[in-house]
């Protein structure tokens, strides 16, 4: 009988003031501190926070929103069903938003403006404090028509309207990194191999790859870009016609790992040998796609979960009254694997990119600018 009242205060729940005791600050400056609000030093919201934990206590999150006028609940629409694209940036945003301790409604619209509308009239009248609406393409999209005033960032797909906050992968800075990356191991016949020309994604990649072509005195073999379809079906095809184009091709950049994956079969199919007779570096970094291909590709890496966590934090910013305007580009990274070799003569180490680490090569390519194997099966 005498152990009942210590056993019912051990299961009495955790107070404010318990937190504040245990972090040696006042309530008021832990309310401050969990609710992010105040001007408190760093080390102060990190005690408070450590504090609550060890203790378990959780806000009573209905009185947090009458104090903060806010319903701490955010809208997330995507228009990718499929998810290829889509998921990363919405787990990256959903991680962000987390920390925040902010609720999150995920809605897909299907690509449907009906669906996508009908989404938009439900999350306002649960009176959610913003919204992030991933799109399934970075090609860019019409703004949301808003019937009432909210934040809103644009993820993956930027918004048409420059006055708009959207956050998408840097593509330019992409194509970038996997030409640098063929130049560096002595490749010079680089052809290109990409998806459809009204794509936003295969245009922009095209572009940039022409422009580090140019800038070593050199142009994409064959003389231009090959635009398709984001199939292995065209990469198979592409990579026939690049070498007709140019017989002397000694790399391949795809527009996608897809593509390059059908690629790295013809080549083979042919009697060419990937890194030693032709190298061959894709997009996406879609590691089912990518550890599948033989050799293992080399790819860059959008970053998807960077541009979801980013554009989390700039809905925030813009909740909190500090909106920004117009599209900011999140660096990729370029990851290396078996299929673009090194070159002997060369450094092993390949550019690296903003944004992110790249593992080293593998030391089992062979000699850039070799033909295909006279032992072919």
């Amino acid at each position: 009988m005498s152990e009942t009242p210590r056993r019912s205060e051990e299961r009495r729940a955790a107070t404010l003031s318990d937190v504040a005791a245990l972090a040696g600050v006042s309530p008021g400056t832990a309310s401050k501190a969990l609710n992010g609000r105040g001007n408190l030093r760093p080390e102060t919201r990190e005690r408070v926070t450590e504090a609550a934990r060890k203790l378990g206590f959780h806000p009573n999150e209905a009185a947090r929103s009458l104090l903060s006028g806010r319903t701490y609940t955010v809208g997330l629409i995507t228009t990718d069903s499929v998810g290829r694209f889509s998921l990363p940036v919405l787990l990256g945003a959903e991680d962000a938003l987390g920390a925040g301790r902010i609720s999150v409604f995920l809605c897909d619209t299907r690509g449907d403006a009906i669906r996508e509308q009908h989404y938009v009239s439900t999350l306002l009248s649960r009176r959610i404090d913003g919204l992030i609406v991933a799109g399934r393409r970075t090609d860019a999209r019409p703004p949301l028509a808003l019937p009432a005033p909210v934040p809103v960032v644009y993820a993956f797909g930027p918004s048409t309207d420059a006055g708009d906050a959207s956050v998408a992968p840097d593509d330019a800075g992409g194509a970038r990194l996997a030409i640098e990356h063929l130049l560096a191991t002595g490749r010079r016949r680089i052809a290109h191999i990409t998806g459809p020309v009204h794509h936003a994604a295969a245009t922009v990649r095209a572009e940039h790859a022409a422009r580090a072509l140019a800038e070593a005195g050199l142009e994409p073999a064959g003389g231009r870009a090959l635009f398709g379809e984001w199939s292995e079906a065209w990469g198979r095809q592409g990579v026939h016609a690049a070498l007709r184009a140019d017989p002397e091709v000694d790399a391949v950049f795809c527009g996608s790992d897809q593509i390059a994956r059908g690629a790295a079969d013809a080549l083979r199919e042919s009697g060419y040998r990937v890194p030693e007779d032709i190298a061959l570096a894709g997009y996406d970094n879609w590691e089912v796609m990518a550890a599948a291909t033989r050799p293992p590709l080399t790819t860059v890496d959008m970053n998807l979960t960077e541009v979801g966590r980013t554009a989390a934090l700039r809905l925030m910013e813009a909740i909190d009254g500090r909106p920004s305007r117009g599209v900011e580009f999140v660096p990729s990274r370029l990851v290396v694997r078996e299929s673009t070799g090194t070159s002997p003569t060369t450094p092993t180490t390949p550019t690296t990119p903003t944004g992110g680490d790249v593992p080293s090569a593998s030391s089992g390519g062979g000699t850039a600018g070799g033909r295909r194997s006279t032992d072919r099966t």
